[in-house]
């Protein structure tokens, strides 16, 4: 990105508002959610089919072209029709435990995920999310059950994650969450994409640049 781009808008996410997905389990680490033969592309395209792809297909191997052959699906959630347009992914404690690979979150977005309510995330994990724009907030086990039944029962019911006021809303249902408060900060206020920040400011990060005396321009 140049100076002469122009400004760049980042928008602010106060609040997310859809459909539930209910994936359950302690410990769902980033291997499951984008196995690492994955992680070889170039781009972060197309890796939305491949969420949970070790999963959600019992048999699953190359198909000489470069893609995977994919085999007896199982009944994980997010080959359920039942949530093809969920936007809410709805987890359990220590999700996107493992690695650092930000293919995970990655690969979430392109599925469709725009938020995650969970019991804890792993931290790196919490930050990759941060980086996209996806809210990672945090309730109790019991609420966290308990939406996730309730979205299995009724999978249309809209639920709305509210960062700013750290709340998840769902058919006259309240609870109270936690957003880490840097996290909060950097969405409600529109900063969460430092790479276009950083673009949108040449002048001062040319100027930072020439000040530190590690640096030559």
């Amino acid at each position: 990105m140049s100076a002469d781009d122009g400004p760049v808008d980042v928008p602010a996410i106060e609040t997310v508002r859809g459909a539930g997905i209910p994936v359950r389990g302690n410990d769902i680490d980033t291997d499951q959610i984008i196995p690492a033969r994955f992680l070889k592309v170039l781009t972060f395209e197309g890796l939305g089919e491949f969420a949970f792809f070790d999963q959600r297909y019992e048999t699953a191997g190359p198909d000489g072209e470069g893609g995977q052959v994919a085999e007896n699906p199982t009944d994980h959630p997010f080959n359920d029709e039942r949530f093809r347009d969920a936007n809410v992914l709805v987890v359990n404690a220590n999700f996107g435990c493992g690695s650092s690979r930000e293919h995970a979150p990655q690969a979430l977005q392109r599925w469709g995920i725009d938020a995650i309510v969970g019991e804890s995330f792993a931290e790196i994990f919490a930050g990759n999310c941060l980086a996209l724009g996806i809210p990672t907030i945090t309730a109790d086990s019991e609420a966290v059950e308990a939406l996730q039944d309730h979205v299995d029962e009724h999978p249309d019911t809209e639920i709305t994650v509210d960062v700013g006021d750290e709340q998840v809303r769902y058919d006259g249902t309240e609870i109270d969450a936690a957003v880490d408060s840097a996290q909060r900060q950097s969405l409600v206020a529109g900063e969460w994409d430092t790479t276009a920040l950083l673009g949108a400011n040449p002048e001062e990060v040319a100027a930072t640049a020439e000040s530190l005396p590690y640096t030559e321009l």
